[in-house]
């Protein structure tokens, strides 16, 4: 099994994809009950000197793993909306995409 990293790199990673998703610097992540969630759960998980939480390492791998899910979705999405087809082209427009011309018909019909 790979290593977690640390709980708050994990914590930091859930905001910043939270943040994506939220969609602009206008609207606030932190107002919203995921993060408020989140920021709760870490901090009921969390090793004080009192006590030894079991489930840390249980919530901080569910975390990461949310974390590569969230990731994973949003670069897919990137890359589907880079490069999934515009539908069919025309000849010309494709002749035009690779530095071609088609040649002219006589008689004007081209």
């Amino acid at each position: 099994m790979a290593a977690l990293g640390s709980p708050l790199r994990t914590l930091r990673g859930l905001l910043r994809e939270l943040r994506y998703a939220s969609g602009g610097p206008g609207r606030h992540y932190r107002d919203t009950p995921a993060y408020q969630h989140l920021v709760a759960a870490f901090r009921a998980h969390r090793v004080t000197s009192e006590k030894l939480c079991r489930a840390q390492q249980e919530l901080h791998f569910q975390a990461a793993t949310y974390l590569c899910l969230l990731r994973s979705v949003r670069e897919h999405t990137a890359l589907h909306r880079e490069y999934h087809g515009k539908g069919e082209r025309s000849p010309e427009e494709v002749a035009g995409l690779v530095g071609f011309r088609l040649p002219q018909q006589p008689g004007g019909k081209g």
